[in-house]
């Protein structure tokens, strides 16, 4: 992917980066919609290159990379790779998910945390970007081998975090179980007790709604989005990609306002509900996926419904399109599909999800597109709110919770949609979203000096 980089300084930092990380394709594309996107305000701000502000915004502050011994239920050794990237801390500590999963590395990990920074600076949250993980897959082991994995990792990691240094949480195949294990394990070796990771159990200083919050964020994001061009969700269909919390919750708030999701997919393929998933069809949703079951279960019990193996859902007819599943969903094919399709809005709710190339056939055939940076910062958002929950010794309710969500998303969209009417284009919400968030992040770098 080419990317149009207008400003000179923008481009230099970007001709050194692709040569520097050839290797690193995810990050390369988060780096360069970012240098492309950010270059009107990189204009009028001359101190940046003065202060060196792009050469340290791209480059990670710092990267912690370990191994992680363990010893399965037959006291078989195995040895696997551990990550941190402590992205930028220019605004507040390091804050952002732990992956376990087979495709981890720095590649991932890395345009992961800088998308974390530009997200949590959107959530206006006193909270840096980083991201961190292992290239563990918990899919066949039993929880005695999972808590084996996650004391090894966090003896290791637990000297890099702190509730006022690096706050990890959940992200993909990181959930309760892992966040109490983990947590677990630092409590045992700091003999502290402090709000050092975020999504643990509700009783152990987590928060209400922070299961729902990505997904359910993810609709006040849309429902903005819509309110702009003078539309609402009633009577609006979707396509849902995935099927674990971002998709679940997604689809659940989409059914309270009046919406009508069509499919969930998994690495398996998708499932296709004409009719539409009503709430009692998601509570069955729920209940398989709690199982660890594939998403063809779905139809065994609602045979009208269809299943695509080996397929994705971007070929159905839809008014919206929600990918929720995981980077790399979205290719300049499925984009033509969905646009042939008479989809007039995406928002996504993974991180990355859409290709560069499909990001640009969207806004160049008058499709609505909300990135992930903005339109699926409701999970960091209440992460942030368990940490001053924490910090106070507070637990606030499930209304209070989602409320503060409701407002923080419309917040974010306010924020993009003027900025890119400031900056760049009214309804690009790319632009809007990667400048907003990086003012606020360029700023704190200039204040703070060379660090």
């Amino acid at each position: 992917m080419e990317y149009t980089i207008k400003n000179a300084y923008c481009k230099r930092v970007w001709d050194e980066i692709s040569v520097r990380y050839a290797d690193q394709g995810h990050f390369l594309q988060a780096a360069g919609l970012v240098l492309e996107t950010i270059s009107p305000v990189v204009d009028k701000m001359p101190e940046l290159e003065k202060n060196a502000v792009l050469e340290r915004f791209v480059e990670p502050e710092r990267i912690i990379m370990f191994r992680v011994p363990w010893t399965d239920d037959q006291g078989k050794p195995h040895v696997n790779r551990g990550f941190r990237v402590q992205f930028n801390s220019a605004i507040g500590p390091y804050k952002g998910g732990l992956r376990f999963s087979p495709e981890v590395g720095l590649d991932v990990l890395k345009f992961l945390g800088f998308e974390q920074v530009l997200k949590n600076s959107l959530t206006t949250l006193p909270m840096g970007g980083g991201k961190g993980g292992s290239d563990f897959d918990a899919h066949g082991k039993s929880d005695a081998e999972v808590m084996r994995f996650c004391q090894s990792f966090v003896t290791e990691l637990y000297r890099h975090i702190g509730p006022d240094t690096d706050v990890p949480a959940g992200d993909k195949g990181v959930g309760g179980r892992e966040v109490a294990y983990m947590f677990g394990q630092y409590k045992r070796i700091t003999n502290q007790y402090v709000g050092v990771l975020t999504g643990k159990g509700l009783s152990f200083g987590g928060s209400l709604a922070r299961t729902e919050a990505t997904g359910y964020g993810l609709i006040y994001f849309v429902e903005c989005m819509l309110a702009k061009i003078g539309q609402d969700f009633k009577g609006k269909t979707a396509i849902i990609s995935g099927d674990g919390n971002v998709a679940q919750y997604a689809a659940e708030k989409l059914i309270q306002l009046g919406g009508k999701p069509l499919t969930l997919s998994d690495s398996t393929g998708y499932i296709l509900d004409e009719e539409g998933i009503t709430a009692e069809k998601l509570a069955y949703v729920k209940e398989f996926r709690a199982n660890h079951e594939k998403v063809d279960a779905y139809v065994k019990k609602f045979p009208k419904a269809k299943f695509f193996k080996g397929e994705k859902p971007w070929g159905v007819k839809a008014d919206l399109a929600l990918p929720c599943a995981t980077q790399d969903e979205i290719y300049l094919e499925d984009a033509q599909k969905l646009v042939a399709n008479g989809i007039k809005l995406v928002a996504e709710g993974a991180n990355m999800p859409t290709r560069a190339e499909a990001i640009e056939y969207f806004q160049k055939n008058g499709v609505i597109f909300a990135p992930g940076k903005a339109a699926n910062a409701g999970g960091v958002a209440v992460s942030g709110l368990e940490m001053s929950q924490n910090s106070e010794r507070l637990s606030w309710s499930f209304e209070e919770v989602d409320a503060k969500l409701k407002q923080i998303m419309t917040n974010i969209h306010d924020n993009a949609y003027e900025t890119a009417k400031k900056y760049a284009t009214e309804g690009d919400y790319v632009a809007g979203a990667n400048i907003a968030g990086f003012v606020k992040v360029a700023n704190a770098m200039v204040a703070q000096g060379l660090v």
